[in-house]
C-alpha cells in the first residue's frame, strides 16, 4: 500500500525552459512540510513538440519521488490533469501551473486546506482583498468580465475560477469528474461551479501572484469558447433540469401554434392558397401530401444513417421527431436556428455531444444539396429533352 499521502501533478506543454527548475522548487517546498514519502510530483506532458518528454522522463529517472506520465495526443488542460488525477496515489489531489506565477509560499496554505480535512477544495484567488496580482490590463479586463459572467450565471460565490493554484479530495474529484464535460480552459471553472452546486466545501483564499512568460491563453480564442461554455453550463443546471417532459410538450404545442401563425399571417396569403387548392387536382393534391408525409420518417433513416456512421445509435421515430421539432423552428426563427434546437434535443434525450450534433446537420446539408442538385439536373435534362 502507497505510503503517497499528497499528489501534485504538473501539466506541461512545451514546458522545456522551465520543467527542470519547477520540479526542483515543488520538491523543495513539499519537503519542508510534508513527511519523506509521503507526496508526489507528476510532471502530465501533454503531447508536447519539444524537449519536454526528455527532460520529464529524466527527472523521474533520477528522483524517485517524480513521475512522469506521457500523451502523445493533445488532451487539453483539463483532459491532462483528469488523466493524471486518475493515476495519482495520493487522497489530496493538487495542481498549479508550471511557470509558478503564484508564489510557493502558498503551497502549504493549499495542501493542508484539504488534508487537513476541513475542506473538500480550495483555490487561490488574484481577486479577494489581500491579493497581490500584477497583470496586464487586458488579462484584468477579461478575468474581471469572465468571472463576474461565472457569478451571474452560474451563481457561484467565488471571485476568481481561473488561478492555475488548486487543490481537491480524492473523494469530491472522482463525484465530480464524469459531470464535468469541458477538457480545456473551462475545466476549472467547471468544477468549482459544480462542486459548490453538490454542496462541497471550497475554500478561496487571496494569493501573491505574477504572470511569467507568454500565456497559452488566446484572449479571443478561448475567451469566446468559455463564453459558450457558461452558457452551455448555465443551461445544464439551470434549465435543463426545470424542463420536464409535460413543460416538453406544453413548449413544442406552442412553437408548432406560433410556426402555423406566422407561416399563415406573415408568409401566406391565406386566402391565395384556399384559391389555388380549390382549383387544384384533387388526386394530385393527395399525392403530393402522402408524399410529404411520408418525407418525415425517410429524414429520420437518413438522420439515423448520419448519427450511426458518428457513432450514435437511436431509433428512426425519435429522429423524425426530432428533425420535425427543428423544422417547425425554422419556420420561426431565422438563420436556420430550429437546427440548433434539434442539437439539443438529441444531446439531451440520446446523448449526442453538441460538436456531433452540429457535424451531422452539416452532413445533412451537404445531402440537401446533393438532393437539389440531382432534381434540378433531371428537371432540366427534361425541359431540354421536350424542347
Amino acid at each position: 500500500m502507497s505510503d503517497v499521502e499528497v499528489s501534485v501533478v504538473l501539466p506541461a506543454y512545451n514546458e522545456e525552459e522551465t520543467l527542470e527548475r519547477t520540479v526542483a522548487v515543488t520538491l523543495e517546498t513539499l519537503a519542508s512540510f510534508l513527511p519523506a514519502g509521503s507526496f508526489e510530483v507528476i510532471v502530465a506532458e501533454d503531447g508536447c513538440d519539444d524537449r519536454t518528454p526528455e527532460i520529464a522522463s529524466r527527472l523521474a529517472d533520477e528522483d524517485d519521488r517524480v513521475r512522469h506520465l506521457h500523451s502523445d495526443d493533445r488532451l487539453g488542460r483539463g483532459g491532462a490533469l483528469g488523466f493524471a488525477f486518475d493515476r495519482a496515489a495520493g487522497e489530496t489531489l493538487v495542481y498549479f501551473d508550471t511557470d509558478l506565477a503564484t508564489d510557493m509560499r502558498h503551497l502549504e496554505e493549499l495542501v493542508e486546506s484539504v488534508r487537513s480535512g476541513e475542506y473538500d477544495l480550495a483555490t487561490g484567488s488574484r481577486w479577494l482583498p489581500g491579493n497581490r496580482a500584477e497583470r496586464p490590463p487586458e488579462r484584468a479586463v477579461s478575468s474581471l468580465g469572465y468571472n463576474s459572467l461565472v457569478r451571474l450565471f452560474l451563481r457561484s460565490d467565488l471571485q476568481d475560477h481561473q488561478c492555475g493554484f488548486k487543490a481537491f479530495d480524492r473523494v469530491a474529484f472522482e463525484t465530480l469528474r464524469d459531470a464535468v464535460e469541458d477538457e480545456h480552459w473551462f475545466w476549472d471553472t467547471e468544477m468549482l461551479v459544480r462542486a459548490q452546486r453538490r454542496g462541497f466545501r471550497v475554500r478561496e483564499f487571496p494569493v501573491e501572484w505574477e504572470p511569467r512568460g507568454d500565456t497559452k491563453v488566446d484572449l479571443v480564442r478561448d475567451v469566446f469558447g468559455m463564453g459558450s461554455q457558461i452558457l452551455r453550463t448555465w443551461w445544464q443546471l439551470s434549465v435543463s433540469p426545470r424542463i420536464t417532459r409535460r413543460v416538453s410538450a406544453a413548449a413544442g404545442s406552442v412553437l408548432v401554434t406560433l410556426a402555423l401563425a406566422v407561416a399563415v399571417v406573415v408568409v401566406f396569403d391565406i386566402e391565395a392558397v384556399l384559391d389555388a387548392i380549390e382549383g387544384a387536382d384533387r388526386g394530385l393534391l393527395a399525392l403530393s401530401g402522402l408524399v410529404y408525409l411520408v418525407s418525415w420518417p425517410l429524414r429520420g433513416l437518413r438522420y439515423r444513417d448520419i448519427l450511426d456512421r458518428l457513432g450514435f445509435a437511436s431509433d428512426t421515430w425519435f429522429l423524425t421527431g426530432a428533425i420535425f421539432i427543428s423544422q417547425t423552428g425554422n419556420l420561426v426563427f431565422p438563420a436556420r436556428l430550429g437546427d440548433g434546437v434539434r442539437a439539443y434535443v438529441v444531446k439531451a434525450r440520446r446523448g449526442v455531444p453538441y460538436p456531433s450534433g452540429f457535424a451531422s446537420l452539416a452532413v445533412e446539408r451537404v445531402f440537401d444539396l446533393l438532393a437539389i442538385t440531382v432534381l434540378a439536373g433531371t428537371v432540366l435534362v427534361g425541359l431540354v429533352a421536350t424542347g
